[in-house]
This record gives C-alpha cells, sequence and structure tokens, in this order.
C-alpha cells in the first residue's frame, strides 16, 4: 500500500497478530495513540481534546513518518491536507487524520483481501 512500508507494514502484522487481535483498525488506532479523547473532568470541560500517552509510541511514530511520506507526493492525501491546512486546521491534526486514514485503509484491504490501488493525480 503506497504510504506504508515494509517496516511499518512489518509492525503493523506483527501488533494486530496478523490482523487478529482488534475486530476493527479504530481500537488499533486507539492503540497506537493516534486517536483524540476529550479531556474532561465530570461537568467541566477542560481544553482541547488530546490523543492519549499511553501509547505504543513507536508506531505512533512510524505511522507519522508514512504521513509524512504520503504527503510529499500529489494524490488525494497531499491535497487533503493543504486544503485543512488553508482552513486554519492544526498540520498535526490533519496528520492524525491522515494516519487514521491510512490505517483504515490497509484494515479494509486486509480484509477484503485485495491490494489497494491508490487514486491516480489529477
Amino acid at each position: 500500500m503506497h504510504g506504508i512500508g515494509k517496516q511499518t507494514a512489518m509492525f503493523i502484522l506483527i501488533h494486530t497478530e496478523a490482523f487478529a487481535a482488534f475486530s476493527d483498525y479504530r481500537k488499533f488506532a486507539s492503540y497506537c495513540g493516534i486517536v483524540p479523547f476529550p479531556h474532561s473532568s465530570g461537568t467541566s470541560i477542560r481544553g482541547r481534546n488530546r490523543v492519549s500517552n499511553l501509547a505504543n509510541k513507536k508506531l505512533k511514530a512510524l505511522l507519522t513518518m508514512c504521513a509524512l511520506n504520503t504527503i510529499k507526493k500529489d494524490n488525494e492525501f497531499k491535497r487533503y491536507y493543504d486544503r485543512k491546512k488553508a482552513e486554519g486546521k492544526n498540520a498535526m491534526c490533519v496528520l492524525n487524520v491522515i494516519k487514521n486514514k491510512l490505517l483504515s485503509r490497509a484494515f479494509a484491504a486486509v480484509k477484503r483481501g485485495t491490494p489497494y490501488l491508490l487514486e491516480p493525480a489529477a
């Protein structure tokens, strides 16, 4: 799959136990630490949503490198990144969304049993 290299693919295979340990990509994304959680206590809301510090930091770093590598080429991810940055979104927030998209597409390709085909550049 474009954007996910051999090392990251091996880490994902090992930590998901060949995609059997996690039922869907959202649970695995939470394990990787790329899902934001609300920062609140009771009725008070203290600040913005944050990602968990109790994450697999090696996987998180690898997925960050994959996302950064993906937005270097002219594809749908780069167009998405540029559009969100122009709207005023935080760069790391947009990268988190791209990491989630990469994981969702990897899980979907494995579930379907077909290779993922990236759309051609417009």
